[in-house]
């Protein structure tokens, strides 16, 4: 490694995200099988269920990271399953709002609760401060994505999300 980088924490900082973030979803996913349940469904549960029902197609995909068409047929899934439900959006006949059914609420209720042994084992030797830093950290990075997308021109793979998911993200789930 060249000298320059060697003591320099930001390098260290974003060098290392994609890893961690890889490593987290690991972790995730071993504690989604005792549910018997993948990311992309699992996500999409949690998702509706953080926003409190009644979330539009577009709005679910992305906040779980995947395209229209992708969430078009995870959701198909998912109700075949019983897990959720499409109504008519009152406000707009072109679109659905997404609500999870009682077997929904209670799957997302469940990985809910798993995920937050999981985060708090994960974590117990970190303080809050630390916390509060990283997620301040995350959201800069989340700022300067959304001002690159703002710039004329800008072009991005990923449906630009609410900085708020900066703080609740997890590995999709």
């Amino acid at each position: 490694m060249p000298m320059k980088h060697r003591r320099d924490p930001r390098f260290h900082l974003t060098s290392n995200l994609l890893q961690t973030g890889r490593q987290w979803r690991r972790l995730a996913q071993q504690v989604l099988v005792e549910h018997d349940i993948s990311e992309a469904p699992a996500a999409a549960l949690l998702w509706v269920r953080r926003l409190g029902g009644g979330v539009r197609q577009v709005t679910l995909a992305s906040y779980v990271g995947i395209e229209g068409t992708s969430v078009v047929r995870l959701l198909d899934q998912l109700s075949a399953l019983g897990l959720l439900e499409r109504r008519d959006d009152p406000e707009d006949r072109r679109a659905n709002l997404i609500w999870l059914t009682r077997s929904g609420e209670q799957m997302a209720d469940r990985i809910e609760r798993s995920l937050t042994r999981l985060r708090n084992a994960v974590l117990q030797d970190v303080s809050e401060a630390d916390v509060e830093a990283a997620l301040r950290v995350m959201e800069a990075i989340d700022r300067a994505a959304s001002e690159a997308r703002a710039r004329p021109g800008a072009q991005t793979q990923e449906a630009s999300r609410p900085a708020a998911i900066a703080q609740t993200t997890e590995p999709a789930a």
